[in-house]
């Protein structure tokens, strides 16, 4: 054995055995029970930075630790490799976008390699190829003749750097979601994917993911956005037209002052061509609109509006009241209309004491200490008063009798409606999957045929930065004949959102060598649901709430049989250096390569799983991956020092008796690392853990050296240590795995198995006070970490008892004795 160790040798040498093996390589016909581990997949940028090499390296650890314990997992690996910043270079530099992501693509797969991930890369995919984006246009085909993709004039988000179409999620704030520039709004044709069939779904469907962070399904909840309320018709005789609204709060309807319309309202374009039309009406409402379209945020508005001179008839009281537009209603909300209730909505009455509109009390507190403070609405229920028959009653209680009667008398009904709206996927660039269709003067909007798929991009498109989409430039793809009918027609010259590529890659994992459908059925049922998928939260809305879209149209599909794509989802954090996240701009970026150079790749994956649990922020520090290198190295000296344990053959398991207790660390260590691992994904006190195992050898190895029991115990000892940390550090523990006569590549060997008895933990007591008064005890494994004390004692029930509603203003935890809560 090499008297020290060289990580370039080791690393070069386990990467090509393992690639000779094919150790990663999966197939649909072993029996061993199946687990799928996926990391979202990465743009082809150029270079990988830290957070990617903390995302894949997390989904390395349960990679290797489920093959070791006896899954047959598929751990895939690919390329979402269509997008605007393939365009920017191309622009830049000269260079075609193909040409540009695949060398950016080669780069990064030597990176990724040399990182010792064990990935399948067998089943290797890459988005910008037509082999994969040909079943974009098959999916979207499919859609169409379904009726959930379609196409209709809309006013889009359109970012003037990117020079292109946003969707909602993708303009959240004004701003887009790339760049930052502040979007702008443009009326244009645009095809949909009609994801609010499914708005129901995306919510229901939250009950199957219990092991997502809470916070990512509230995330999902809030912008799915569901209400429950009634749609009530306001009759504007003056236009012999209705106004449908949509309230949630129907009981308060008695005290509906006035009628509020959004600027984009369809009514508004008929009344503004009436010849009474109020003086600056038409000025003002196209300013309006405008603004809108530019200040997304309706909290942001100062409130204005005009009164639009008519009158609307109050359904359930008959009282004529005034029609105002506003700008503080959006179009994109509700019906774009709003029954406004100054003395019981807080927007409408500001608006109306701007304006001078009445304010008229219907709902009175239960509790006079419930009354809200001067010049504020009460928003809450309560008594109804001044509300006809309804006056006295509660109007929780109301509510039913009222939903009633409007749709006995045909003018409302109970009614759901969602936040959500329809996916706009049009694009206007030309590295991203042309849309399958084909424009007939005679024949309207016609699929391409699939057996023409598919539609390739075309490589001479110019490339210019300039309005417009590329490929409308390309006169050879523009013109073509009909489908149905053979006339001249012209090919759909937008692209797709390259959002729609990533909502489904994870089923391409599975066959991705099928021909004749997006996926195989069978390899789609072996495989799906991904049994743990780790990525960044900032994918919250986005490309989770799409890939869950698109696994529900699967099935609608015949695809595949889940509901549900992820069951089990990792949101790992950002990695930071000097207090913000690495980013080129800030000039606080960590190349890989080079700590790559400098420490070798166990020592990088070692140090950015240990000093941070995966879900938290992780902070770079140098002196750390210094440190998680110096480890590797003591553990190569410890293990060459003890050389001579390995050289008789393995004993059967040692005795109890060890006065060193080194046997009942190593099994005590097991049990936790396997714990820290399995269900908790503590990985970095899985590290920790088995740091200690190897520093408590160091003491007592000399000791135990000395008789053939003390050198069982040290055998035992050193093996557990490299089979629990070859996830982590695989290349070194291979090393010295076969360095010590282990004929089975440690790839291919058993996680190590505990012995109960020996790893029973010896417990400490603690106590748990609230306010310095004693309220519960508990018992845990000494040396747990604070916050497990602490979320341990938050959750006591008497200690929830005692604490009330009052706020925990801090914990003082005394590690093995004591948690003190201060709260009020």
């Amino acid at each position: 054995m090499q008297e020290h160790y060289r990580f370039e040798q080791v690393e070069a040498k386990w990467q090509k055995a393992w690639d000779a093996l094919r150790a990663f390589e999966v197939r649909e016909d072993d029996p061993r029970p199946k687990f799928y581990c996926l990391e979202m997949f990465p743009y082809p940028s150029g270079r990988i930075h830290m957070g990617h090499v903390r995302n894949y390296s997390i989904g390395d650890v349960l990679t290797r630790f489920k093959m070791m314990r006896g899954f047959n997992v598929l751990h895939p690996i690919g390329w979402d490799a269509l997008g605007l910043p393939a365009e920017n270079a191309a622009i830049k530099h000269g260079i075609h976008p193909r040409d540009w992501t695949l060398n950016n693509i080669a780069h990064m797969k030597t990176q990724l390699k040399r990182l010792g991930f064990a990935y399948d890369w067998s089943r290797e995919i890459s988005t910008c190829l037509p082999e994969y984006y040909r079943w974009n246009q098959w999916l979207f085909l499919k859609m169409f003749e379904r009726g959930l993709a379609y196409r209709r004039k809309s006013w889009v988000n359109w970012c003037p750097q990117c020079r292109t179409v946003l969707a909602n999620e993708q303009a959240q704030g004004g701003g887009c979601w790339r760049c930052e520039t502040g979007v702008e709004q443009k009326r244009t044709d645009h095809w949909f994917l009609k994801i609010t069939d499914y708005a129901e779904e995306l919510l229901s469907g939250h009950e199957r993911l219990q092991d997502w962070p809470e916070h990512v399904l509230l995330m999902q909840k809030n912008w799915v956005g569901k209400s429950t309320g009634t749609r009530l018709v306001f009759r504007v005789p003056a236009l012999n037209a209705e106004v449908e609204v949509f309230t949630t709060r129907v009981d308060t309807i008695y005290g509906a002052t006035f009628l509020v319309l959004s600027p984009e309202h369809p009514l508004v374009e008929r009344l503004l061509e009436r010849e009474d039309v109020p003086a600056g009406l038409k000025d003002w409402a196209a300013r309006a609109v405008h603004e809108s379209h530019t200040r997304r945020d309706p909290a942001e508005v100062v409130k204005e509006g005009r009164d639009t001179g008519l009158k609307a008839v109050n359904p359930f009281s008959g009282e004529e009241i005034p029609v105002w537009l506003a700008n503080y209603v959006l179009m994109e909300y509700g019906t774009g209309a709003i029954m406004a209730v100054p003395a019981h909505d807080q927007r409408d009455c500001e608006f109306a004491r701007k304006y001078g509109l009445p304010v008229r009390t219907v709902i009175e507190p239960e509790s006079p200490q419930d009354a809200p403070a001067e010049g504020l609405a009460f928003e809450d229920t309560g008594r109804m008063v001044n509300s006809g028959p309804y006056s006295g009653q509660l109007s929780r209680d109301a509510v039913p009798e009222m939903n009633r009667l409007a749709e006995a008398k045909g003018f409302g009904r109970e009614s759901t409606i969602y936040r959500l709206r329809d996916w706009g996927i049009s694009r206007q660039r030309y590295w991203g999957t042309p849309i399958p269709v084909i424009h007939c003067p005679a024949c309207g909007a016609v699929g391409v045929p699939y057996d023409r798929l598919p539609v390739e991009i075309p490589l001479e498109a110019p490339l210019t930065g300039t309005e417009g989409s590329p490929l409308e430039k390309v006169e050879s793809f523009v013109r073509t004949e009909c489908p149905k009918c053979g006339g001249p027609a012209r090919r759909e010259t937008d692209t797709m959102d390259t959002f729609f590529d990533s909502s489904w890659y994870f089923f391409r994992y599975a066959s991705p060598g099928e021909s004749a459908r997006p996926v195989e059925r069978g390899a789609a049922g072996h495989w799906m649901p991904v049994d743990l998928y780790i990525g960044g939260v900032e994918h919250a809305i986005l490309h989770l709430i799409y890939a869950r879209f698109f696994t529900k149209v699967f099935r609608d599909l015949g695809l595949a049989g889940v509901d549900e794509p992820f069951p089990r989802y990792l949101a790992q954090g950002m990695v930071t250096k000097d207090g913000a996240a690495m980013s080129k701009s800030r000039g606080n970026v960590v190349d890989p390569d080079a700590c790559l150079g400098r420490y070798g790749a166990d020592a990088l994956r070692l140090f950015i799983l240990f000093a941070s649990p995966p879900e938290k922020e992780f902070a770079w520090n140098e002196d750390g991956i210094e440190g998680c290198s110096r480890f590797l190295h003591r553990l190569w000296k410890t293990v060459r020092d003890n050389g001579a344990v390995f050289a008789a053959e393995p004993p059967a398991e040692p005795a109890a008796a060890d006065g060193s207790g080194l046997l009942k660390r190593t099994h005590r260590t097991i049990k936790r690392v396997t714990e820290d691992i399995e269900k908790r994904f503590h990985l970095n006190t899985a590290v920790s853990s088995i740091m200690e195992l190897v520093n408590h050898v160091r003491r007592v190895g000399e000791e135990l050296s000395d008789d053939a029991q003390g050198r069982a115990v040290l055998r035992r000892a050193l093996e557990a240590a490299m089979l629990l940390l070859a996830p982590f550090a695989p290349h070194v523990c291979e090393e010295l795995w076969e360095e010590t006569g282990h004929g089975r590549p440690l790839v291919r060997s058993a996680w190590p198995a505990y012995d109960p008895a020996l790893a029973a933990e010896e417990k400490a007591t603690i106590v748990v006070q609230v306010n310095g008064k004693l309220k519960d005890r508990f018992e845990v494994p000494p040396g747990t970490p604070e916050d497990e004390l602490r979320e341990t004692a938050l959750n006591l029930p008497k200690v929830r008892a005692a604490l009330g509603r009052a706020p925990v203003k801090k914990t003082v935890c005394i590690p093995d004795k004591l948690v003190n809560i201060v709260a009020g």
